[in-house]
């Protein structure tokens, strides 16, 4: 898998996730890694289903990795979650 078939889900609306997974299978792209962490992960969630459900019938999930993070931050050490959906077709 490249870096171009990583999806990043951050702070922008849905809508715009769910375009850059389907322009990846549109290029080609037989699996796409979603990626998310903390309060973003709902929406990495929402993406894969709308990309799913509504605009890529053939894809489904193929595997769904959950971790902690450990970020620096400036009052010390704290813990993010995060999530890597990995859909293909």
């Amino acid at each position: 898998m490249t870096d171009d078939n990583i999806i990043y889900v951050g702070n922008k609306p849905v809508m715009n996730y769910v375009l850059a997974v389907v322009t990846q299978f549109n290029n080609g792209a037989n699996e796409v890694l979603i990626k998310a962490r903390g309060r973003a992960i709902s929406r990495a969630v929402d993406v894969a289903e709308i990309s799913r459900n509504r605009f890529l019938t053939e894809v489904n999930v193929r595997d769904i990795a959950i971790s902690t993070e450990s970020l620096s931050t400036e009052t010390g050490e704290t813990n993010v979650s995060a999530i890597e959906i990995t859909v293909g077709k």
